[in-house]
């Protein structure tokens, strides 16, 4: 396609890694641009395509900050908070729903 080596499914050479890969192995890309790809046919859609990283670029994957752990439980806590009623559901609130299940349901909650 361009300039991009592209390689079969499980054929990459070492060195290479998807953003998954690299994360499981404390990486990140940092900033690199993609250095290959990986093609999988399929029968009825286009191919899946894999963006590969060098491995040898990747820089360690930042460390979270106090900050960010404070802003992380915010936004968990709020994921968490009935617009209806206002208390704390306890389990993240179905999108489906847009309310925790008493309100969504009061037939069945008070049986």
């Amino acid at each position: 396609m361009g300039a991009l080596p592209v390689f079969r499914w499980r054929l990459a050479p070492d060195g290479y890694a998807t953003r998954r890969q690299l994360r499981a192995r404390g990486l990140r890309p940092g900033g690199q641009q993609v250095a290959a790809q990986l093609e999988r046919p399929r029968r009825r859609r286009g191919p899946l395509i894999a963006y590969l990283y060098r491995i040898d670029a990747a820089k360690p994957v930042r460390p979270m900050t106090p900050a960010r752990w404070a802003a992380l439980a915010k936004a968990n806590a709020a994921r968490r908070r009935c617009p209806e009623c206002g208390r704390d559901a306890g389990y993240v609130i179905p999108a489906s729903l847009g309310m925790c299940v008493p309100c969504a349901f009061p037939d069945s909650a008070a049986a």
